[in-house]
C-alpha cells in the first residue's frame, strides 16, 4: 500500500508569503535611505519613454542613487507605484529612495541642455558679451556687431517706448549700454542668437521699468539713465545714491563738471582694477566727466547697467549743498562744500589707509 502524499497546507503557504512580505518591507526600510546623506552633487539621469520600473532600477543603481534594485522595485510594489515618467532629471545622492520615486512620479522639465546667463548690476556690455559668448556658440564679434546693428536697433526703438533715438548717436560705444536689465536668464541651448537674447533682456527691462514710466516720460529717459550708471557705480545704496545725484546736480547747476572717476575708466574702457594716471583721467572723450570740456554736461550715454535703485535715486535725488564727495576703500562717502574741505577729507582718508588704491 503506497503511504499518501502529505500536502502543504494553506496556512504554510500563507505563513511563507507573510515571511517574504516581511523580509521584502524590512529590506525597504532598511534601504530607503539616502547612499549618502551628505553628497548632494548633482547627477543628471535621463529615463526614456518606454522604460519599465526594473531598467528604471537598473539606472538608478548603475548612477548610484540607489543602493538596491531589488528594494527599488520592491518598494515600487508594495506601494503600487505604476506612474514614474520619463524624462530628464537631477538627482543626487543624499535623496532617499522615496524621495526619488516622488520626484519621478512628479515628472520633470529640465533641460540638460540648458544655458544660463547672468547679467550683474553694474556690469557693462562687454561683460554680458563675454558672458554671451563663454555659454553659447556666438562669437565676441558677432555679439558686439548685433549689439551695434542701427538697423536692428531701430526696430528695438520703434517696439519699446524706453529706447529713443538717443541711443544712435554714433559717439556712444555700445547704444544698448545702460539697457539691458540685469537678471539671470534661461534659453533652451547654445544655439540661441544674439538677438533672442537681446529681446528677452529687454523685455525684462520693460517690466523693471513700469514703475518708473509715468516719471521717465515727463524727462529724457536717457539722461535718467546715464545718471543712474554712473551712481551705479559711485554708491553703495539708494540713499547715498540720492546724496550723490544730488550733488552732481548741484555741480552742474555751478558750472562745473561732474569730476566721476567711473565715467574717466568707461571713456578709456579701462576695468577699475587700477588707479588711473593724470593723462588718462583728464582724456577727452564723450563719457570722461574729468575733462575739461565736459563742464556742464552728462555722458553721452551710460556706462554700466544701473540698479532700480540707482533709477529711483536719479528721479528722486536728496537736495543739499554740497558739491564734492569721496568714498574710502569701504564704501563710506564723505561731502564736502568746497575745494578746500575735499582735499582734507582726501588726506585724511588716505592717512588712514582707507584710500581706494
Amino acid at each position: 500500500m503506497k503511504e499518501k502524499t502529505m500536502k502543504p497546507k494553506p496556512a504554510f503557504f500563507l505563513l511563507l508569503i507573510a515571511i517574504i512580505l516581511i523580509v521584502i518591507s524590512l529590506s525597504c526600510i532598511i534601504l530607503k535611505g539616502a547612499v549618502d546623506s551628505n553628497n548632494t552633487k548633482t547627477i543628471d539621469v535621463e529615463i526614456k519613454s518606454g522604460t519599465s520600473t526594473k531598467q528604471i532600477g537598473s539606472i538608478l543603481k548603475e548612477k548610484d542613487l540607489i543602493k538596491s534594485k531589488l528594494a527599488f522595485t520592491a518598494y515600487v510594489k508594495l506601494h503600487n507605484v505604476n506612474d514614474l515618467k520619463a524624462g530628464n532629471y537631477r538627482l543626487n545622492k543624499s535623496m532617499s529612495l522615496p524621495k526619488i520615486i516622488e520626484t519621478l512620479r512628479k515628472g520633470s522639465n529640465y533641460n540638460p541642455n540648458l544655458v544660463v546667463l547672468t547679467f550683474k548690476e553694474g556690469e557693462t556690455i562687454k561683460h554680458y558679451a563675454k558672458e554671451i559668448e563663454n555659454k553659447t556658440n556666438n562669437s565676441y564679434d558677432d555679439i558686439i556687431n548685433t549689439f551695434n546693428d542701427e538697423t536692428y536697433l531701430k526696430e528695438l526703438i520703434a517696439k519699446y517706448w524706453f529706447l529713443t533715438n538717443d541711443i544712435l548717436d554714433s559717439d556712444i560705444y555700445y547704444p544698448l549700454e545702460g539697457y539691458l536689465a540685469p537678471d539671470t536668464y534661461h534659453y533652451e541651448n547654445k544655439d540661441v542668437t544674439v538677438k533672442e537674447i537681446i529681446n528677452k533682456v529687454l523685455d525684462e527691462e520693460e517690466k523693471k521699468l513700469e514703475p518708473f514710466k509715468a516719471s521717465l516720460q515727463k524727462k529724457n529717459i536717457h539722461e535718467v539713465l546715464t545718471m543712474a550708471s554712473i551712481v551705479e557705480l559711485e554708491g553703495t545704496n539708494t540713499e547715498n545714491r540720492k546724496m550723490i545725484v544730488g550733488v552732481f546736480n548741484n555741480r552742474l547747476s555751478s558750472g562745473y563738471n561732474l569730476g566721476s572717476d567711473v565715467t574717466s575708466y568707461y571713456g578709456i574702457q579701462q576695468d577699475m582694477t587700477r588707479d588711473l594716471t593724470s593723462q588718462e583721467f583728464s582724456k577727452t572723450n564723450p563719457y570722461n566727466t574729468r575733462s575739461n570740456t565736459m563742464i556742464g554736461k552728462l555722458p553721452i550715454g551710460p556706462i554700466c547697467t544701473p540698479s532700480t535703485s540707482s533709477i529711483e535715486a536719479s528721479l528722486n535725488p536728496t537736495d543739499n549743498n554740497y558739491l564734492f564727495f569721496v568714498a574710502d576703500k569701504n564704501g563710506k562717502i564723505y561731502y564736502s562744500r568746497t575745494n578746500a574741505e575735499h582735499d582734507a577729507q582726501v588726506a585724511a582718508i588716505k592717512k588712514k589707509g582707507d584710500w581706494i588704491w
